[in-house]
């Protein structure tokens, strides 16, 4: 999110003072694993830890030096991931200083941690380079840390919407476990670029085995269905989405944006039976991506695959009308040339 952009929810005078709950990440640029390493006991990724550093360590420990600094503010949810931390924080009363500053404040403390971690380092690669008869000091290239480890100022997200507080608790507390579904599944969670699909070429994570099924079949509602619906004629709508459901359970995979509220509750009854299904997106994929919260387990079990036309854009807010029908479109075309291409030729 650029600095210029954010969330105006607080009473009027009291934006960034005011009481509020707000997600705060601090991250390694160099996305180096300096706060600790992943463990998962018996491949298991639902007993997944972090085995934290010194730096680690210090990291947190400096979050609640900010709370006893600003005792108004108290930690709801943290979480120490090998390369960032996540943590949810509850300003409870108005502050004197914005919630912005009081961040800045934490992050200065933890740079003066990363320099002094940084200093440690290349003290003790110096030490072993002379040891070994080495001259100089020790640099970046040759395994060193001599660069400042937090170059980038946490993100603060302010939470304001009905149900975004626990959503966010329990994603910060799966962090560790989402890792290591990764790292134990990588296939699934790699971005796989130019999924070539008729004349048109996709970017993709999940499971793109799933473009090998014997049957496809689009999710579209139709405006006039739910005109029809809001009219106290609801039957042609029920029928449709019944039927979706029925022919996913016949094994053909359903294909679409999922984009209206009506869809929506046909790819949750997808996922809530376990049915594979293909997602397209209007935006592409950042680094480090990974599925929202609702998908996520489906693409760790293969049941999902997520296509997107376009590149990524850090801008994007909002789908647009236009990027809805030609979503709608391309799911259309995806299903016929599938379909085409399983039954061969004639």
């Amino acid at each position: 999110m650029a600095e210029s952009e954010h969330w105006h929810w607080q009473e009027s005078g009291t934006a960034w003072r005011g009481i509020g709950i707000y997600h705060v990440t601090l991250t390694v640029p160099s996305r180096e694993p300096l706060f600790g390493g992943l463990v998962i006991p018996g491949n298991d990724p639902s007993k997944a830890l972090i085995e934290r550093t010194a730096l680690g360590n210090a990291v947190v420990d400096e979050l609640y030096v900010m709370c006893r600094h600003y005792p108004v503010i108290r930690i709801l949810q943290f979480c120490l991931m090998p390369d960032h931390l996540h943590a949810v924080i509850y300003v409870t009363q108005t502050m004197e200083a914005s919630i912005r500053s009081v961040v800045r404040g934490y992050w200065q403390g933890v740079k003066k941690l990363g320099r002094a971690y940084t200093l440690s380092i290349s003290a003790e690669l110096n030490s072993a380079k002379r040891d070994e008869g080495g001259r100089g000091a020790a640099t970046r290239d040759e395994g060193g840390y001599p660069f400042p480890v937090f170059t980038e100022r946490p993100f603060i997200r302010p939470l304001s919407r009905r149900g975004q507080l626990n959503t966010m608790i329990r994603y910060v507390k799966m962090n560790p476990q989402r890792l290591a579904t990764k790292r134990l599944k990588p296939g699934f969670f790699r971005v796989q670029k130019d999924i070539a699909i008729g004349s048109r070429k996709y970017d993709g994570v999940g499971n793109a085995a799933l473009l090998l099924e014997q049957a496809y079949a689009p999710v579209h509602v139709r405006h006039i269905w739910v005109e029809k619906a809001q009219h106290g004629d609801s039957q042609e709508l029920r029928d449709y989405k019944n039927g979706c459901v029925l022919q996913a359970r016949k094994a053909v995979v359903m294909v679409s944006p999922f984009i209206s509220p009506d869809e929506k509750q046909v790819q949750q009854v997808l996922l809530r039976e376990q049915h594979p299904f293909i997602l397209l997106t209007d935006n592409g994929f950042r680094d480090y991506y990974k599925p929202a919260d609702s998908l996520f387990d489906a693409c760790a079990q293969g049941r999902l695959l997520i296509l997107s036309p376009w590149p990524y854009d850090g801008g994007k807010r909002h789908i647009s009308r236009a990027d809805c029908v030609a979503l709608n479109t391309m799911a259309e075309e995806i299903c016929q040339h599938l379909n085409a291409t399983e039954a061969g030729p004639s």
